[in-house]
């Protein structure tokens, strides 16, 4: 059984095997939780998404974790938010999605996401816990080494609102 937990925090803190980056097209950095990632992995994180090449909307790539307690960093772009007309809950779903089959791959225990696509993507908050908790707990029924899955939100106001959908979606 995969608990799933949720935590008022810095993902780049966590001690877990892979957190999840809500990075940009380039996976070069950027602002907010892309930004705070590469900050504390220092600079190999840098190199090594240079020569992957980026990832596009919904996608996912593996990176190591460099100076981050966390061995792995998944990076995945969400999608930017544009009045729900764009697929953007298809592509939230995917994030989600494609984070945790990779995590398959690398036989990750644990990982850390962060509520993405709510910061400057604009996506609503309520609307993409929702997805995240619905995608998350629909992914883990496959077997996997997967035993831990904690939704890290850096506002108290989303951290609230995950709360409240953890409850209403169980």
């Amino acid at each position: 059984m995969v608990s799933l937990e949720l935590t008022l925090g810095d993902i780049t803190m966590q001690r877990v095997d892979a957190v999840v980056n809500a990075a940009n097209t380039s996976l070069l950095g950027g602002g907010g939780v892309d930004g705070a990632i590469h900050q504390a992995a220092g600079p190999k994180l840098l190199e090594e998404c240079k020569k992957i090449g980026g990832c596009p909307t919904g996608e996912a790539r593996i990176t190591q974790g460099y100076d981050l307690p966390a061995k792995f960093v998944i990076h995945t772009v969400g999608p930017i938010w544009r009045g729900g007309t764009s697929d953007e809950n298809m592509l939230l779903r995917n994030c989600y999605s494609n984070s945790l089959k990779l995590a398959a791959q690398h036989d990750v225990k644990s990982i850390a996401f962060p509520s993405i696509s709510t910061g400057v993507y604009g996506f609503p908050i309520a609307a993409a816990a929702k997805i995240a908790l619905n995608t998350v707990r629909e992914e883990i029924k496959q077997p996997a080494a997967l035993e831990r899955v904690v939704f890290v939100c850096f506002s108290k106001s989303d951290y609230t609102i995950y709360e409240h959908m953890l409850r209403k979606t169980r």
